[in-house]
């Protein structure tokens, strides 16, 4: 009798630019609740004016969809992980973040990348919903998620979170969640000219300062195909239609507008697909001008059935 576990068979969401593949990490589908508080501004009247928000981005009612989710991908020869989402087991404020207990580490592990064979993890900046994966808890302590890699975020960013006067939560995220890595040495501050840097062949970052001073996104590909991953410069498409709308958490809310505004007229009617870090599915789409500001023309990911 064969009495081994049976094998559950998984669809890991990817979408394949020039000759890079990017792999959706999916974590948590956030509470209803999520949108109304992150974008204040995006109420259901106003979300109800667009027809192309739903059904994906937008419930009937105007409700948003928020996900959480990290991008995976080889680029340069390297095995990069963009973000590292809420995290497991962690002591949060917010109820939607608070002890999580997730597959995501199974998931990452059954799209090709399991936590030891990862270079280079990218974290667009020091926000909670960001970091959570890049430790786990091991006999009690924190360790890094990812043993071998570096980790990079822009030094603005941690210089200013450095100086900041945290209150006990985001306290605690950093002693659970960002201070693991510094201690193993594994962080890398790298500076970001407003003009982007090339961090590997094929990968770049963009300075997209205002949700946080140093708030990045992450441009791979070539040119024969281009894919940039936005962090929290834009949380959901509705801000394609509304740039003005801001996040409740934004640092600097004129200037997250302004890097906005700047970063879609650069996307907008190119061939470049845009993966949003929050977007629910499908997750990825172009950039069209629509009226005054834009609209998202979604791209479906392309299925990869993998066994786990």
């Amino acid at each position: 009798m064969n009495t081994s576990p049976a094998h559950e068979t998984t669809a890991i969401p990817s979408w394949t630019v020039d000759d890079v593949t990017v792999h959706r990490v999916d974590e948590v589908l956030l509470p209803p609740a999520t949108g109304s508080w992150l974008l204040p501004d995006a109420t259901t009247d106003v979300v109800s004016q667009h027809d192309w928000l739903r059904p994906d981005f937008a419930d009937r009612d105007g409700i948003l969809r928020i996900d959480s989710h990290s991008f995976a991908f080889t680029v340069g020869g390297l095995r990069v992980l963009v973000d590292t989402g809420i995290g497991n087991g962690k002591t949060r404020a917010n109820p939607a973040w608070h002890d999580l207990r997730t597959d995501y580490l199974e998931r990452l592990t059954a799209a090709g990348y399991a936590p030891e064979t990862v270079d280079l993890v990218i974290l667009t900046h020091l926000h909670t919903d960001h970091v959570g994966w890049s430790t786990r808890e091991v006999d009690g302590a924190w360790v890094p998620t990812f043993p071998d890699a570096r980790y990079v975020t822009s030094r603005v960013e941690r210089e200013f979170w450095a100086e900041y006067d945290m209150d006990g939560p985001r306290r605690q995220m950093f002693r659970d969640s960002v201070i693991p890595v510094e201690e193993a040495g594994l962080l890398d501050l790298v500076d970001v000219p407003a003009e982007g840097i090339e961090i590997a062949p094929g990968l770049r970052l963009i300075a997209t300062p205002g949700h946080t001073p140093g708030h990045i996104a992450v441009k791979l590909g070539s040119q024969k195909g281009t894919a940039l991953i936005t962090g929290d410069c834009i949380h959901h498409p509705v801000q394609l239609a509304h740039p003005s709308i801001g996040s409740c958490v934004d640092i600097d809310p004129e200037q997250s507008e302004a890097s906005r505004r700047k970063l879609l007229a650069s996307l907008a009617d190119t061939d470049t697909l845009v993966l949003g870090t929050h977007f629910p599915q499908p997750t990825a789409g172009r950039v069209i001008t629509h009226g005054d500001a834009y609209r998202f023309s979604p791209v479906f990911a392309a299925p990869q059935a993998v066994t786990r």
